[in-house]
């Protein structure tokens, strides 16, 4: 079994256009608007709710906002512990205009020192986004994967934060998801032969939708495409 997903919502704006005519008046008088911004793109705006899931061994959480997919929030300074909670401040990407839709996007926190996985984690976020969240505790810390190695971890019911590592000006993107018996195979989409990525290798987010194959239980996912090196299934952490 197998679907495609959609995890961008559409947010499309559409212009004004006003006419009038005055009765005994030769001629009517159409209405003018100042210039403005294309339908596909339009500056950052603040997200709403805030949610996270952990990865990468629970020594990272990534930040999921709703907002532009093409404008994802990146760390402002450090995160740092303030009377028991994370608190995480978020700043706009410098580039725009940014398109005009309304998604989930994941921003990668790599938690500071002293932060336990094994106990649930209040998060509070500041800055380009606002709001705040409580990750319970991972039940198998150990579980977890070793350096530059694939990790995903539970946002929602259905959505998972999917961590890869390449270039991080091309992120992956979900072709589509299928069932395989207790695993969720996720294929990533093949890039374009005329992409031009930047040449780091870091870790990058991609959020997917795999409410409808994960049934019960644990979850593993298979990785293929994209360019993505995942050789093995990764078990998603964290609680539905």
């Amino acid at each position: 079994m197998s679907r495609h997903r959609l995890t961008l919502i559409g947010l499309l704006g559409a212009g004004l256009l006003a006419a009038g005519a005055l009765a005994g008046c030769a001629s009517g008088a159409a209405s003018s608007s100042s210039p403005s911004a294309s339908a596909d793109a339009v500056s950052p705006e603040p997200a709403g709710a805030v949610e996270a899931a952990w990865v990468d061994a629970g020594r990272a959480i990534a930040v999921v906002t709703s907002g532009s997919s093409s404008c994802v929030p990146s760390m402002n300074g450090e995160p740092r512990v303030v009377d028991g909670a994370l608190v995480v401040d978020l700043a706009e990407p410098a580039q725009e205009p940014c398109t005009r839709d309304m998604a989930p996007r994941a921003t990668l926190v790599t938690l500071p020192a002293g932060v336990d996985a094994g106990a649930a984690l209040t998060l509070r976020v500041t800055g380009a986004a606002e709001g705040e969240t409580v990750l319970a505790a991972l039940d198998d810390v150990s579980s977890a994967s070793g350096d530059l190695v694939p990790s995903a971890g539970w946002v929602t019911s259905s959505l998972v934060a999917i961590v890869t590592y390449g270039s991080s000006s091309c992120v992956p993107v979900v072709e589509s998801v299928t069932s395989e018996g207790d695993r969720v195979a996720v294929q990533f989409a093949t890039p374009p032969a005329d992409q031009i990525c930047t040449m780091d290798y870091a870790p990058r987010v991609t959020l997917a939708d795999i409410g409808a194959e994960a049934g019960q239980g644990d979850v593993s996912l298979v990785l293929s495409g994209g360019n993505v090196q995942a050789p093995d299934p990764i078990p998603v952490l964290g609680n539905r």
